[in-house]
């Protein structure tokens, strides 16, 4: 495994606005990977574990500032597509476009179980909040539930016509929300097996991308290859608001994390190169322009932090709508950005091979 460079330049008084070539902010390189990066989590209960995945056919755990120290997670025989532990940090779920998610046990640093049955490439895999069950949807229109103490019994949800591109339980865990490809978004409560099918004029004309669900389980915000934005009451199934900014697909969408029914923001980023932020009045708050499209995002505190295909990193006030920092070092689009518990670190990865870590701390 090649060294993980600590090289990197200093923060100093840069304040974001350096646009220089080869300038790069990052703490830690990790460059164990052999290819592309397309996925990044971190732990939710170790603020230095953190798990990579890309088109090597390989996943990864490594440490934040722990040199060269990795954990490979073989078996895969395609392109690690998807990360997500357990919200108690027991278990890390690796899914692949191989169709197969396999169960890592942390405390034992070893495979629990491989998750089989899904008969098509993982697309994103999401654990329970509450329980061990792990969700995933897929490439060929299916989403798959398991629960790993009773592999291989797999629980196929059908419905979709499309590739399912995004998902996740609800925040209480009582739902299921799925968004496709065919323009629909799913809502299947689990006690009830009730699934509610939210379509039409009045909602997406293309694939959905993307979906984020407030805290309090009560509204799903969806966005599309169109451009639009839509907010659903997790409820009645019915379109309470919709956000037409956007100009290019969007590609991520994230409620602030105390969001909500009655008082919420969320923020939405595309290919149209903005970050746009919004509020439960249906009304734009602030639009944030980037040089190139955006492709991810994620909150931190009050900020928001972008990652884009010119492989930079911006930070926004999402107050006042302006830039605090733009982070440099990768040579290519930015895939996923994901943040350490204690929100000190970032940790981002993209196609140019390398996952890099830059220092947060100041905006927690």
């Amino acid at each position: 495994l090649p060294d993980a460079d600590e090289e990197g330049d200093s923060h100093g008084d840069d304040d974001g606005d350096d646009d220089s070539e080869g300038v790069d902010h990052s703490i830690h390189i990790f460059t164990g990977h052999t290819g592309e990066l397309y996925t990044a989590v971190c732990s939710p209960t170790n603020a230095a574990l953190v798990a990579t995945g890309g088109g090597d056919d390989k996943g990864f755990l490594w440490k934040i500032s722990h040199g060269d120290w990795a954990f490979e997670l073989q078996g895969h025989q395609d392109s690690v597509s998807s990360l997500s532990f357990s919200a108690d940090g027991q278990f890390l779920a690796s899914g692949s476009l191989d169709g197969v998610v396999k169960v890592w046990d942390m405390a034992k640093g070893e495979l629990k179980c491989t998750l089989e049955g899904a008969d098509g490439g993982i697309v994103w895999v999401r654990w329970h909040p509450k329980r061990h069950l792990v969700l995933a949807g897929l490439e060929n229109s299916l989403v798959c539930m398991w629960d790993p103490d009773r592999a291989p019994y797999v629980d196929v949800l059908s419905g979709h016509a499309s590739s399912v591109t995004c998902g996740d339980f609800t925040p209480d865990g009582r739902k299921i929300c799925t968004g496709s490809d065919d323009a629909t978004l799913r809502i299947k409560d689990l006690e009830t097996s009730k699934v509610n099918v939210v379509k039409g004029h009045s909602y997406h004309s293309e694939g959905l991308t993307c979906l984020t669900i407030n805290s309090d389980s009560t509204l799903v915000l969806t966005g599309s290859t169109d451009g639009s934005v839509h907010v659903v009451n997790l409820s009645t199934g019915k379109v309470v608001s919709s956000l037409m900014e956007h100009s290019g697909s969007v590609e991520f969408a994230a409620f602030e994390p105390s969001s909500g029914r009655h008082s919420w923001k969320a923020a939405t980023g595309g290919l149209d190169k903005k970050l746009i932020i919004w509020d439960q009045y249906s009304s734009l708050r602030c639009i944030c322009y980037h040089e190139e499209g955006v492709t991810c995002l994620l909150w931190l505190s009050k900020y928001v932090a972008c990652g884009c295909l010119d492989g930079k990193i911006w930070i926004w006030d999402s107050l006042s709508g302006n830039c605090a920092r733009i982070f440099s070092g990768h040579s290519d689009a930015i895939q996923s950005i994901t943040a350490s518990s204690n929100g000190d670190f970032l940790v981002s990865v993209s196609l140019d091979g390398t996952a890099r870590v830059f220092e947060t701390a100041e905006f927690k």
